[in-house]
C-alpha cells in the first residue's frame, strides 16, 4: 500500500530529526533476507542503541538533506536499511559488520562520520571505535600514567634503602 504525502512528511520529519542529533550512519544492503532476519536486526540494533530504518530512497535523500550526513546523498541507491548510531560513533558499523559475519546476504554500502563518506573497506576501524564510556577511561589512564611513574621514581630511593636494609639483616641473621 502506497504512503500518502503526509506519512511521508511524517517519515522524513522523523528521519530527519534522528540525523539531525545522530553521530555516525551506515546503510547496507539487505537484499535476501528474511522477516525473521530483520527482526533480528532490528532487536540487535536496539540494544545497540541504533535506530535502524527501512525507507524508500528518495524520502531517506530529504531526510538527510540538511545534515552532515548528506554527504550519503549519491550513494543511497538499492534496497537499502539505515542505521544512525545515537550513543557511540562506532555502533552502527559494529552491527552491520557483526551481524554481515553471521549473515553474507546483509553488505554495507556507505559509511558517513562527522560529516564525511568513509570507505566501507575500513568498516572495522569505524567499528572498533571506543564508546563515551571507554574513550573517558583511556583518556584517564594516559592523564594517570606520568603521575604514577613521577611517584614510583620518586618511592625508589627508599625502595632501595628498605631493601638494601632487609639484605643486610638477612646476610646478618645467616652468620650467627
Amino acid at each position: 500500500m502506497p504512503l500518502n504525502r503526509a506519512e511521508k512528511e511524517a517519515i522524513v520529519d522523523q528521519m530527519a530529526g534522528v540525523a539531525g542529533t545522530a553521530i555516525s550512519a551506515a546503510a547496507a544492503e539487505y537484499r535476501g533476507l528474511t522477516v525473521a532476519e530483520v527482526t533480528d536486526l532490528r532487536n540487535k540494533a536496539r540494544e545497540a542503541g541504533v535506530y535502524l530504518k527501512v525507507v524508500p530512497n528518495n524520502l531517506a535523500k530529504l531526510a538527510i538533506a540538511n545534515t552532515e550526513f548528506a554527504c550519503m546523498h549519491e550513494k543511497l541507491v538499492g534496497p537499502l536499511i539505515l542505521a544512525f548510531s545515537q550513543e557511540a560513533p562506532g555502533s552502527a558499523a559494529r552491527l552491520f559488520r557483526d551481524y554481515a559475519k553471521k549473515n553474507n546476504k546483509l553488505v554495507v554500502k556507505v559509511l558517513a562520520l562527522g560529516g564525511n563518506l568513509i570507505d566501507v573497506e575500513n568498516i572495522a576501524t569505524v567499528a572498533d571505535l571506543p564508546t563515551r564510556d571507554e574513550a573517558i577511561a583511556i583518556l584517564l589512564g594516559v592523564m594517570k600514567a606520568p603521575v604514577s611513574k613521577f611517584v614510583r621514581t620518586l618511592a625508589e630511593p627508599y625502595a632501595m634503602f628498605v631493601r638494601a636494609v632487609a639484605a643486610v639483616s638477612d646476610q646478618k641473621q645467616k652468620s650467627v
